[in-house]
């Protein structure tokens, strides 16, 4: 059985062999690829994690893809789209991502594997039980188009509890904080000399991404006009700038649906109108040269930059010489303080559903890149004062608990 992480930003295969779990390289010298994909524009040929990275970097003609998992049990899902002169749905494309996956974990490892244990959040859609389910066998569904013949689900923070076991203190109560591209996930466990129990799982729908587009709208959007002002096309007065094709350009899942004549068109409309007609003109050049992406991933890199406690800019020289919106870990902290009750909550409601209370957590676990995020520290500890604050595997503890686990 091959257990696979199919995560928002990253993902990650791996089995168990003599007791253990071995990491498969899905690419050369790399534990964890990020999910994402390439389609160039002449031959269609989709390229995915690194090398689509590469090609976008590169200025390859094409169409670069992110953060599809976030779109999972929306209609948006089933869509057809015209991509790199094909037309393809979502789904399509995360069955081949896994797909390939599934293929270079054979091509390493001289096995076949016809069954797969996924990680899944608690939660794809927080208070939405429908919605939820839809996406598990929106997912369900992709792992059977990409050749497998079974598939079981297992909740991710669940799997880093299992990875994680033994970081703490014997007979004790920990609580998994699990930060990923798209959900936060929680468990409570308590932990035996031989294994562990889970109390309690709970999640919701935030992750990095949701970082990323908050500091994206307050820090690199209003560059773009955002936030501004409209004249009026008759009479006195000014009308506020719309603020959807910003979100959605703030948005890694809808960036590549924004390069579209209509949009392109209303852009254009809104720039002559615009009082301030430089920052707009910024918008029709991010959205006709299609630089969304480049602009996120300067949004990200000017967000981790903050976060280390740095005094940053949001390089975006590729829209306008010298355009460098400052970002200071006092300004990400502002940008940020909105979802700070968010994850309080949700660890403190996993403690509820758990029957425990915050002085009887003796270790804390951070496990998921957005777990660097200095706010989700200082939120577990804010909740459970005296726990010790640990770390487990950012990228490869829940693919090492999901390959622990397919010996149950």
């Amino acid at each position: 059985m091959l257990a696979i992480d199919f995560g928002t930003s990253n993902s990650a295969a791996a089995i168990l062999q003599d007791g253990r779990p071995r990491r498969i390289a899905i690419e050369p010298g790399a534990e964890t690829l990020p999910t994402a994909v390439f389609f160039p524009a002449r031959d269609g040929t989709m390229r995915i994690g690194a090398a689509a990275a590469q090609a976008l970097i590169a200025g390859d003609e094409g169409r670069y893809m992110r953060a599809l998992k976030s779109v999972l049990g929306t209609g948006l899902f089933h869509e057809s789209r015209l991509i790199a002169g094909k037309r393809r749905t979502l789904s399509e494309i995360v069955a081949a991502f896994l797909a390939t996956l599934r293929e270079r974990a054979e091509a390493a490892t001289g096995r076949r594997f016809r069954r797969a244990l996924s990680g899944r959040p608690v939660h794809f859609h927080s208070n939405d039980p429908a919605r939820d389910a839809q996406a598990q066998a929106d997912l369900h569904g992709c792992y059977l188009a990409a050749g497998f013949d079974e598939v079981a689900f297992l909740p991710e923070p669940e799997a880093a509890a299992l990875a994680s076991h033994g970081l703490g203190r014997p007979d004790e109560i920990g609580l998994i904080v699990d930060i990923g591209g798209g959900t936060s996930d929680f468990s409570a466990f308590r932990s035996r000399g031989d294994g562990l129990d889970i109390l309690a799982n709970h999640g919701i729908r935030l992750g990095g991404t949701d970082f990323d587009q908050q500091v994206s709208l307050s820090h690199a959007m209003p560059a773009l006009g955002y936030g501004g002002e409209l004249r009026r096309a008759m009479g006195p007065g000014l009308l506020p700038v719309p603020n959807a094709i910003y979100v959605d350009l703030a948005t890694w899942a809808k960036i590549p649906f924004l390069y579209v004549p209509q949009t392109r068109r209303m852009a254009a409309g809104m720039a002559r109108m615009a009082v301030d007609r430089a920052a707009m003109d910024r918008l029709v050049t991010v959205l006709d040269e299609e630089l969304g992406h480049e602009l996120a991933f300067a949004v990200e890199r000017g967000k981790i930059a903050a976060n280390a406690g740095e005094g940053a800019q949001i390089a975006m020289g590729f829209v306008a010489p010298g355009l460098a919106p400052a970002i200071s870990p006092a300004s990400l902290d502002a940008a940020l303080a909105g979802h700070r009750a968010e994850l309080h909550e949700a660890a403190a409601e996993t403690l509820r559903l758990a029957g425990i209370a915050p002085d009887q957590v003796g270790s804390i676990i951070l496990v998921g890149g957005s777990s660097l995020m200095g706010l989700v520290a200082d939120e577990a500890l804010r909740l459970c004062p005296g726990a010790q604050l640990l770390r487990a595997g950012a990228f490869t503890a829940v693919v090492d608990g999901l390959a622990l686990a397919t010996a149950r």
